[in-house]
């Protein structure tokens, strides 16, 4: 049996993750065997890059996070070698990512798991079709310019009337008034 230190050591560990399982956007789990030192330096460089937080966890004690979480349907993928890649703002991020890296190398050394997404568990046709969607930054950008066309079209539409009749009209200027005596 393991000594009071050590196991207030581990409680604490899964009271941590508990915690950011909790808060977390999303998530992903990934099986990660045989990838490189220089791959996972590309791949945590890249995640950091997009907020997300990476690590690699033990099964055991991410069980009992994924219990106390609510994500207990988790559990089943917590087998081999387990890494966690969870977002805190932007719930496509760790999906995108890892899948980009998943893609590298065809499934044979790097694979998603399962993943989560505002508490729900996510079948892994949604999580690769989520992973597909632009960055968020990208999809707002999108949404401001559909938003911006048609403001743009009825100046250019206005712009074109104003010309055709001559010109701008000049606002009138106010009179003066008379200095008092």
């Amino acid at each position: 049996m393991p000594n009071a230190k050590v196991l207030e050591a581990k409680k604490a560990v899964v009271a941590e993750l508990t915690e950011k399982l909790q808060n977390a956007a999303s998530g992903v789990l990934v099986d990660y065997k045989g990838i490189t030192v220089a791959e996972d330096t590309a791949l945590r460089n890249e995640l950091r890059k997009n907020e997300v937080e990476y690590a690699v966890v033990k099964n055991t004690l991410t069980r009992f996070a994924v219990e106390g979480a609510g994500l207990s349907e988790l559990s089943e993928s917590l087998n081999g070698t387990t890494s966690l890649a969870i977002s805190h703002n932007d719930p496509i991020a760790p999906m995108r990512v890892i899948n980009k890296f998943a893609k590298q190398f065809n499934g044979a050394k790097f694979t998603i798991k399962a993943g989560f997404m505002d508490g729900k568990i996510l079948p892994l046709e949604e999580i690769m079709a989520i992973a597909e969607l632009p960055a968020k930054e990208v999809l707002q950008a999108q949404v401001l310019g559909t938003m911006l066309a048609p403001i743009t079209s009825l100046a250019i539409v206005l712009k074109a009337i104003a010309e055709e009749k001559g010109g701008f009209v000049e606002a009138a200027a106010e009179p003066e008034a008379a200095p008092a005596e």
